[in-house]
């Protein structure tokens, strides 16, 4: 496997989300200024007609697959649909198109709710489809797990290079932070901003706090897909982690530190809690020469203070 030549052609699909604004830092940080950016003003990616024309018009040599309808546990519950459709739709019509027009290499992302909800911990790649999912992201899931087969299948059948990552929760700059749509950490981080921010008494929290999470700051997953886009080429997806995690009662007591809010926490256990403890097992990964470098606090800190810098912005949007 060769490296990325310099002036090579690469098409970020979702370049201004969590995952996708951080590969394009990386990319540009590793010297790579031929980027090709879509945005629905320019490409739905979830009609194929749009992502085929795209595709012959742009002749990518490099796609990085980070596209998605993402959300929390309330999002997943409440459109189902949505979530189920547009994901399938967005990697079935990429990958196929991305075949179509000889694009040299395709990285696909997908999510750890791919494993069942009882997996083993940490969760090696072979747990894939062998028990039932977690119900509260189900849709979700199984648009990702048709995804990464389609990967699979396309490299079986037609020789494509695609290959599949499977990262494990993520948080950092860019993450959405609207409370009824947003992941763990960034809901959290609001939460506690605007309980210190109203001299709050209390915030109350989501569930028992018992499950455990891994957390990886999004740009260590966009240094792991860089290196995995020039060092690995198999079938099997390959999990991305940091091999640690902590409980959602520790997250939120590092939460409340960064912020500065001191007041008492209240678990709603009336809420759901998720999947009891979901960790990956990163030693594939660690066999290929990556391993993560930001620590869990130092992350939410730069990410706090991210926020702080765009709450402007972020409230007008909502």
């Amino acid at each position: 496997m060769a490296k990325m030549a310099a002036d090579a052609k690469i098409f970020v699909a979702g370049h201004s989300g969590l995952v996708g604004s951080a590969i394009m830092r990386a990319l540009r940080a590793n010297g790579y200024s031929n980027l090709i950016v879509g945005g629905r003003s320019k490409v739905d990616l979830t009609r194929q007609s749009e992502v085929e024309a795209f595709f012959e018009s742009e002749k990518p040599d490099y796609v990085f697959l980070a596209a998605a309808k993402v959300g929390g546990i309330h999002a997943n519950q409440t459109f189902p649909a949505e979530f189920i459709y547009q994901n399938m739709m967005i990697a079935a019509n990429v990958i196929e198109a991305a075949w179509r027009n000889d694009c040299e290499k395709l990285l696909y992302l997908g999510s750890s709710c791919i494993y069942p909800r009882l997996a083993p911990q940490p969760i090696p790649e072979s747990a894939l489809l062998t028990s039932t999912l977690e119900p509260t992201n189900e849709p979700y899931a199984i648009a990702k797990i048709a995804g990464l087969k389609l990967c699979e299948y396309y490299r079986k059948q037609y020789g494509f290079d695609a290959i599949s990552l499977m990262p494990t929760n993520l948080y950092g700059p860019g993450d959405n932070f609207d409370l009824e749509h947003s992941h763990v950490i960034p809901a959290l981080m609001r939460k506690a901003h605007e309980a210190k921010m109203m001299g709050a008494p209390a915030m109350v929290v989501w569930g028992t706090g018992a499950p455990r999470r891994e957390f990886l700051h999004v740009d260590d997953l966009a240094d792991a897909a860089l290196h995995l886009m020039e060092h690995y080429s198999e079938a099997t997806t390959i999990n991305v982690g940091v091999g640690k995690d902590v409980t959602i009662k520790e997250l939120v007591a590092i939460i409340c530190d960064v912020v500065g809010f001191e007041g008492e926490l209240e678990f709603d256990t009336s809420r759901p809690d998720g999947t009891p403890q979901k960790m990956l097992d990163i030693a594939r990964l660690r066999s290929i020469g990556w391993t993560p470098n930001i620590e869990l606090r130092d992350g939410l800190a730069t990410t706090y203070a991210w926020f702080l810098e765009n709450i402007d912005q972020l409230r007008a949007a909502e």
